[in-house]
């Protein structure tokens, strides 16, 4: 049984012939393989830089995993599905809100392993019967309302805890980084949220310098005089080391928060897997239930230690667009060094000094971007707002979650934010719909037997994240992938991420 580890040579293993493109199961000479896949995992830096961060997990751990992920990927898809797998910004909301009832990493990561369970479910269940499954529980208005509220709803966060704490440097990071995804073009389109950050990093140093330390809220709510960019802990950090593993823990409360997110890794998933086949040429409907449980297993294994859950990435597709190279080689490239970057805690260390108010110009705009790609997702299944079978539920669900209105329904149980607004979305509209006339129920379905279904230029989610734009074909960015997406052909341009 082949397993998608043996490549062909292309051409003369240098550049690709004009028009031509390096398939899945071919690759450039290994030195050009280990430079595309480099790329991929700079492309990548951004959101999974910073997703762990906001989580409030270990980075290293992040990184080493999303190594661990994509080679799992790679080997359930035989080779088929060229795919990084980085941490999922879906989750930070997620996360956030686990751990303002009082949870810690252990509820978090417990809470994340559930919904990887129920990802690798949903696969097995593609997989059996057919795409169709998906549009008939998560049409469009239902997908693109719940990834609305998951995105709005982490607005508290910037608001109240990233960007109180140095409110000038937050200003021109978001600045930098809103200035760094309009205008930038190519590779460094992609790495946006990467460069915003670098740039937030080298604002930070500079100002300590001449104005020495601030006086503002740094982690807590009373404020004190702290270094803006302390790097303290880099210094006493060794060269080589493993990252710090935990055992998952399990709360109703948190597991029913963070269901919601597998209606996004769903979309994610379907729309990366119409996306890498347009493009390769080679139809991947057949694989789309294997994309999505592998997906849900390299989860659920990274969540196992303590890590964060993963999804594709579209930033790593806009670099195939522009390189013509599909080859899987590059992205076992790219897990080996993400495998070597997560056992270096110097690594994390820099990683996890990111100033506070760096993360807070980066997360306006992040954050925004995996709100609005719901809207985007409207537009792309056509949702006709106009019709109170979508217009209501929609309405009702966005406002429950963003708001943070909770259902108490005993002394110690409450439902609310995102899984009550999400609760209600999905419920809401099925049982609308079931009482609805005819003539309301003339939504067009997003997909039919397949992927292959979608229509031309349809998009779905990527991550938050990671976030990404649509375009023909590609799946928006992230609610994680880092939150920037691209569109192949074009050079593409940070939009939405799971894919930092």
């Amino acid at each position: 049984m082949s397993l998608g580890v043996r490549w062909t040579l292309h051409g003369d293993g240098k550049t690709p012939a004009p028009g031509a493109v390096v398939r899945p199961d071919e690759r450039l000479s290994w030195p050009r393989t280990f430079g595309l896949g480099a790329q991929h995992v700079v492309a990548m830096f951004g959101a999974s830089f910073v997703a762990p961060v906001l989580m409030g997990l270990d980075p290293n751990l992040a990184i080493m995993m999303s190594g661990v992920a994509t080679a799992i990927f790679l080997l359930a898809t035989k080779g088929r599905v060229p795919s990084y797998l980085g941490c999922s910004l879906s989750f930070v909301g997620v996360a956030a809100t686990i751990r303002a009832s009082g949870g810690d990493s252990a509820t978090v990561t417990g809470a994340v392993l559930v919904v990887g369970a129920a990802l690798f479910l949903v696969g097995l269940a593609v997989q059996r019967f057919g795409a169709r499954i998906i549009h008939a529980a998560m049409p469009p208005v239902v997908t693109g309302a719940v990834v609305m509220l998951i995105g709005f709803n982490l607005a508290p966060v910037t608001a109240s805890t990233y960007w109180p704490q140095d409110q000038w440097t937050a200003l021109l990071v978001m600045l930098f980084t809103g200035l760094a995804v309009v205008c930038l073009r190519g590779f460094l389109s992609r790495i946006a949220i990467f460069l915003g950050l670098v740039f937030g990093y080298l604002l930070s140093w500079v100002l300590d310098l001449v104005f020495g330390k601030i006086h503002s809220p740094a982690g807590g709510a009373e404020a004190v005089d702290h270094w803006r960019l302390d790097l303290s802990a880099v210094g006493q950090a060794d060269w080589i080391g493993l990252p710090s593993f935990h055992a998952p823990a399990f709360e109703w409360s948190a597991i029913l928060v963070a269901l919601p997110v597998v209606i996004a890794l769903v979309a994610e998933n379907a729309g990366h897997v119409k996306a890498v086949g347009e493009m390769t040429g080679d139809p991947l409907d057949d694989k789309l239930g294997t994309a999505i449980a592998a997906d849900g297993a390299a989860s659920m294994l990274s969540t196992a230690v303590g890590g964060p859950p993963n999804t594709t990435y579209s930033e790593n597709i806009g670099v195939m667009a522009a390189t013509r190279v599909y080859s899987t080689a590059a992205y076992w490239a790219a897990a080996c060094f993400a495998l070597l970057f997560g056992l270096c805690p110097k690594f994390g260390a820099v990683v996890a000094a990111i100033p506070g108010g760096v993360l807070g110009g980066i997360t306006v705009i992040l954050y925004g971007m995996i709100g609005l790609l719901g809207a985007q997702i409207w537009l792309n299944g056509r949702v006709d707002l106009r019709n109170p079978l979508n217009l209501v539920p929609a309405a009702a669900g966005i406002i429950i979650g963003v708001g943070g209105v909770s259902l108490k329904i005993t002394d110690n149980f409450e439902l609310g934010g995102i899984a009550l607004g999400t609760l209600v979305v999905i419920t809401g509209y099925h049982v609308l719909r079931a009482f609805a006339p005819a003539h309301l129920k003339t939504q067009e379905p997003l997909l039919d037997a397949g992927t292959s279904a979608y229509d031309e230029g349809a998009g779905t989610v990527d991550e938050p994240g990671d976030g990404g734009k649509p375009g023909t074909g590609t799946k928006p960015g992230t609610v994680e992938g880092s939150g920037t997406g691209t569109k192949p052909g074009d050079g593409g341009k940070p939009g939405r991420s799971e894919q930092p």
